[in-house]
């Protein structure tokens, strides 16, 4: 099964996308903070990583830009999922090396079909690579 990372530090979010996915079909991996997601990104190497922008520790802004300058992880594609939907948010997002970025609320199984999405779209771009 494909691994996903969750990178989230509210509990109650971090369970419904944990289980959203997992009702999915994917296997998923938790972390509680950016500093936690570079180090278990790192050990699991995740087919994708979906990550909050404002948790403790070190943002997931940091945690992205982070993780793009390590070997073993910077062509994992990172999915923001964000509450913070202002144009300059995303933008930062996406000027960091996330592929995509998800709001929040979202329904669960659109994130599904989103992080699925992402997935399709980056094994395609590697396939003609």
């Amino acid at each position: 099964m494909t691994k996903i990372l969750i990178a989230e530090d509210e509990r109650d979010i971090r369970e419904l996308v944990s289980f959203s996915l997992q009702f999915g079909g994917f296997t998923v991996v938790q972390a509680t903070n950016g500093a936690e997601a570079v180090e278990q990104a790192q050990k699991e190497l995740p087919a994708l990583i979906l990550m909050d922008v404002r948790m403790p520790k070190m943002t997931g802004y940091e945690a992205c830009r982070q993780m793009k300058t390590i070997e073993a992880v910077r062509d994992i594609p990172v999915v923001f999922l964000s509450a913070k939907g202002q144009e300059s948010e995303i933008q930062t997002g996406l000027e960091v090396g996330a592929e995509e970025y998800i709001l929040k609320p979202f329904a669960p199984d659109e994130l599904v079909k989103q992080v699925q999405a992402v997935l399709d779209r980056v094994a395609k771009r590697r396939q003609a690579a």
